[in-house]
């Protein structure tokens, strides 16, 4: 990360608040943001404090809570004004984990690299055990391997294919591919998406039944009397990617503990199984629930505007990160360039005529859940979803209803959203507003 993300950003919510669409940019005020910007940046600091220091950001765990303390605190030095913690949820247990150990004892001795997933137990000490594949993908895999698989560790997937690297492993968008992002697309039409940014189709259908079948399967493994359950990375090079699984809810068992491995290493354990060895292993997991509170927070602070302060310009970045890195790119990233974005303001003495509000979000990485009760709070919602919906990410609910629009609506101007990872910002979604494309243009103009 560069000063020069932080200062795109400044510009972006400086502009917002002083300057209509027709009016020109303001290059005094943009070289004075370049000066502060470039000579007494302060984002790496943050950054470094967010990710080296607190580290892993789960939502509901002691590090993320830290994280909301610490940016208040930071915020609130800086000269923000009511830096605060606003409490959104109830989200639901937290978790941590302190130790991770996985050995290999026989036929051979080596290290395994492993995680656990978030909201599964731990061991309760070293446990040995004898490994065992056992492919579980339908009730009548469970039906086949009933009452065999009690003390094993259970290998729940083939070996993964490994292929060399075909691409670089950084890109930066042409100028063709960014000319073609930059165009305006009608609503209900749809363009292909640049290389690298097209994802998989959506099947509401397929993620009900898997959610349903994981419900059943924690039950299963749990009465079966399973030790623990190991699943390949999804990605090659010794990266280990590791999300969430057992259950954030009390009342709900959160099933055996439950590793993810580094592809290459899953693989080695595969093939001495499919030759018919014999496999024991050694693991320890050292994981705990946390009870005490089930809310989460985001952290907010705002810059007071001045003849228009009741009206608002936001801009923020989800804190929240998994648990087995230091959420460094996803998103630390763009807390420490909002961060930068409202310090650098105060440090000019800005005085905005609209109040700026910065919000670090949590319960991103979980469907945008710190920011969508946010926004219900503060801007307006739809009539409750019913729990079956509520339990769905939010790209596959199907809200319906009218939109109960809140006071606070009317007065906010403008968002500005990170969460981008790193690399120097080179356009803006305006999220289908053409009128706002001159202002972003105009915007950028001193940046190309």
């Amino acid at each position: 990360m560069t000063p020069r993300l932080a200062i795109a950003l400044v510009v972006g919510s400086a502009l917002a608040v002083a300057a209509a669409p027709e009016e020109p940019v303001d290059f005094g005020m943009v070289t004075r943001i370049r000066d502060e910007g470039f000579g007494d940046s302060k984002v790496m600091e943050t950054l470094f404090q967010l990710t080296d220091v607190i580290g892993a950001r789960l939502t509901g765990s002691p590090n993320l809570k830290r994280a909301n303390e610490w940016t208040r605190d930071q915020l609130s030095a800086w000269g923000l004004q009511n830096a605060h913690l606003e409490s959104w949820g109830p989200f639901g247990r937290g978790w941590s984990f302190d130790r991770v150990s996985l050995r290999m004892l026989a036929p051979t001795e080596a290290p395994l690299v492993a995680y656990p997933k978030a909201w599964t137990p731990g061991t309760d000490g070293p446990v040995r055990a004898r490994a065992l594949k056992a492919k579980l993908e339908s009730e009548e895999d469970l039906e086949k391997v009933k009452g065999k698989l009690a003390g094993m560790v259970l290998l729940i997937a083939d070996a993964r294919e490994l292929k060399g690297p075909d691409k670089p492993l950084f890109t930066r968008f042409t100028e063709q591919e960014l000319e073609q992002l930059s165009q305006f697309q009608v609503s209900g039409q749809r363009r292909a998406a640049p290389p690298g940014l097209a994802g998989p189709p959506l099947d509401r259908e397929a993620f009900l039944r898997r959610q349903r079948f994981q419900r059943t399967l924690r039950a299963f493994l749990k009465a079966e009397k399973v030790v623990a359950t190991l699943e390949p990375s999804s990605v090659d090079g010794g990266i280990v990617r590791v999300s969430g699984g057992g259950s954030r809810q009390k009342d709900e068992d959160p099933g055996v503990p439950t590793l993810v491995l580094s592809a290459e290493h899953y693989n080695r354990l595969a093939r001495l199984l499919d030759r018919g060895l014999p496999v024991e292993l050694e693991l320890e997991v050292e994981a705990r629930f946390h009870d005490e509170d089930v809310n989460a927070y985001n952290t907010v602070a705002e810059i007071p505007g001045t003849d228009k302060k009741g009206e608002l310009v936001m801009l923020g970045a989800h804190m929240d990160s998994w648990h087995t890195g230091t959420g460094a790119t996803d998103n630390a990233a763009g807390c420490a360039v909002a961060m930068e974005a409202v310090r650098i303001l105060k440090a000019l003495g800005v005085q905005p005529r609209r109040t700026i509000r910065i919000a670090l979000w949590s319960g991103e990485e979980q469907g945008l859940l710190g920011s969508r009760a946010y926004v219900r709070q503060h801007f307006g919602a739809r009539p409750a979803l019913p729990p079956s919906e509520q339990e769905l990410p939010s790209y596959l609910r199907r809200e319906t209803g009218p939109v109960m629009v809140l006071p606070e609506h009317a007065k906010l101007s403008a968002y500005f959203n990170l969460d981008n990872g790193t690399g120097k910002i080179r356009g803006i979604y305006t999220q289908g507003n053409a009128a706002a494309m001159p202002i972003f243009e105009a915007w950028f103009r001193p940046f190309t």
